[in-house]
């Protein structure tokens, strides 16, 4: 027996299935450390995970294992694996592709008794549901889809739209200011400005970037 194979062996044996040969298995993003879902696994799923180190489950309704994103495109990279102090429960820390929830949800848990809470969260979340779709599309490309077309033409043709709508969001601005009528030119200003964090947000998925590193960025000269 090869020393990987002990090793994964080792691993494995330190967590505690229950008596129907599972485990409870929550997918947490590695970066923004947002709750993605919470699935099962058996022995043959979470070997699986940690051989491809791509997140693994077992489908209770399908009885069979579950490899996340095989058909939706929508994978979980696993940047490392926890267990917690009884072994009867496991984390994985992963970097999400698209989307968790089969909703369409970038996490499962988007509902809230608080509706009031709900609300901040779906507005807060809004860039990263953005980039989930936007690095959906890079992951499994869609035949007609604008976002598909511009990481095919790549960088320059990304950056020269970037480029475009600065120009946009500025002279709407100006348009706004010199009209003094600011209900619809700041509406403009609003339509341009969506358009330039669309395509900001195409730039940085092709440099392997996301929204959680310009945060980071702007905490750390808070």
């Amino acid at each position: 027996m090869s020393n990987e194979m002990i090793d994964m062996a080792d691993m494995i044996s330190k967590v505690k299935f229950n008596e129907h040969g599972l485990v409870p298995v929550i997918a947490q993003d590695v970066e923004s450390k947002e709750v993605l879902m919470l699935a099962y696994a058996n022995h043959e799923a979470l070997e699986a995970s940690i051989r491809t180190k791509e997140a693994h489950y077992y489908s209770r309704s399908r009885k069979e294992l579950w490899h996340k994103g095989a058909t939706s495109g929508h994978i979980q990279h696993i940047e490392d694996i926890c267990y917690d102090c009884d072994g009867d429960a496991v984390l994985y820390l992963v970097r999400q592709v698209g989307v968790a929830c089969h909703t369409g949800e970038r996490s499962c848990f988007y509902r809230s008794f608080d509706n009031r809470s709900l609300d901040k969260h779906n507005s807060d979340s809004t860039l990263e549901k953005l980039y989930a779709v936007v690095a959906g599309r890079r992951e499994t490309p869609v035949e007609g889809s604008y976002t598909n077309y511009l990481f095919e033409k790549g960088i320059d043709k990304i950056l020269k739209k970037v480029g475009e709508e600065c120009a946009e969001v500025i002279i709407a601005a100006k348009n706004s200011s010199k009209a003094g009528n600011e209900v619809d030119g700041n509406a403009e200003v609003s339509y341009e400005t969506a358009d330039l964090l669309y395509h900001l947000t195409v730039l940085l998925a092709e440099l392997d970037l996301d929204w959680a590193d310009i945060m980071n960025e702007l905490q750390k000269r808070a």
